[in-house]
């Protein structure tokens, strides 16, 4: 594919992102602002709509990738995104919601190249704020009067709840000296794919679909999901922190068992060796030993690996894709938004 088609279909998914942004902005600010307000302003930092001390501000409220894959679903099983809506903003009240709490139980201290609410307003306060916008996302539902809503709630629900499944094993697997490959990606679909598959599966629902193609699209969303979070962790590694807007080699520092990092420790190779004695301590880790563990695991042939999961699990999730929608020009926005997911930089 030539730079110019590559320029094209992102101008095309941008685009796809920007009418998603503008659909479910409104929902998203008017539910924020019915929080009480000390919430209230927590939240409207975290998005980017104001300042610590709340004035305005024109940050980044991030891609819209979740709602902008809820609204493409739906049309893409002849239904009126309109009317999908409120699903699209909790589903991204929910991503938020778990996005504050990632960044207390990291200690990250940059999202969005702005402080972290946490780092702004304290722990707890992001935590709570959090809270809150977990349950706004479950009003929106409940309170939406289309015929989806209810069984849309209990799908989200029980989402959340594999969220949270991944997030405990994520950090249960910083105790253990041993992870495996399979116990990795196990967490890491619980922990992304999870809420990917249910924007999908709850677009579906919306626009009316049987049981067997919101399976599929939970699949699709899912196996994007993963490819996500194979590309998320190349970029925690290798990405530049002018573009991520966080901080690079977090992940290694905190020697977090990401996907190449298990990979290259499973490797059996001499640099697998090295990785292994850096990872074996308490302390953080230092800029050499930094760039040393990101040498190690490319020379173990973790970033390697990590690229060709990505491209196969995409193209596992073209194949639900093409399964729930049969039509390619009806999935036109869908797979947009999945090449964006494989080819962003940030």
């Amino acid at each position: 594919m030539d730079s110019r088609t590559l320029h094209r279909e992102s101008d095309e998914a941008s685009e796809v992102l920007a009418c998603a942004r503008l659909a479910v902005d409104p929902v998203l600010r008017t539910a924020v602002h019915s929080l009480p307000p000390a919430m209230r302003r927590i939240a409207a930092y975290h998005f980017g709509w104001e300042e610590a001390d709340g004035t305005p501000a024109h940050g980044d409220a991030g891609k819209a990738i979740r709602p902008a894959l809820v609204l493409a679903a739906t049309r893409a099983l002849g239904g009126p995104a309109e009317q999908a809506v409120n699903a699209a903003a909790a589903v991204e009240l929910v991503h938020n919601f778990t996005l504050l709490h990632d960044d207390v139980i990291d200690r990250d201290r940059t999202r969005r190249h702005r402080p972290t609410a946490w780092s702004v307003f304290g722990s707890a306060d992001a935590i709570l704020a959090g809270d809150a916008m977990h349950s706004l996302a479950l009003r929106l539902l409940t309170r939406d009067p289309h015929p989806a809503s209810g069984p849309a709630a209990a799908r989200l629900a029980d989402c959340v709840i594999e969220l949270c499944e991944g997030q405990q094993t994520d950090c249960a697997f910083e105790r253990r000296s041993q992870v495996t490959l399979a116990e990795c990606l196990a967490m890491a679909e619980a922990k992304t794919g999870a809420l990917l598959g249910c924007a999908c599966a709850l677009g579906a629902r919306y626009a009316g679909a049987d049981a067997d193609t919101v399976d599929a699209m939970d699949a699709f969303g899912r196996r994007t999901g993963l490819a996500f979070q194979l590309i998320d962790d190349l970029i925690g590694i290798w990405g530049d922190p002018e573009t991520t807007g966080k901080p690079v080699g977090s992940d290694l520092a905190a020697r977090k068992k990401s996907l190449p990092v298990v990979f290259a420790l499973q490797s059996g190779t001499a640099a697998a060796e090295e990785l292994a004695a850096l990872y074996d301590g308490g302390r953080p880790l230092g800029e050499a030993e930094l760039r040393r563990a990101a040498t190690a695991v490319e020379q173990a042939g973790g970033r390697d690996w990590a690229q060709a999961q990505a491209c196969d699990r995409m193209a596992a999730a073209m194949d639900h894709l093409a399964r729930a929608v049969p039509d390619p020009a009806a999935a036109g926005d869908l797979l947009l938004l999945a090449e964006l997911v494989t080819r962003r930089s940030r």
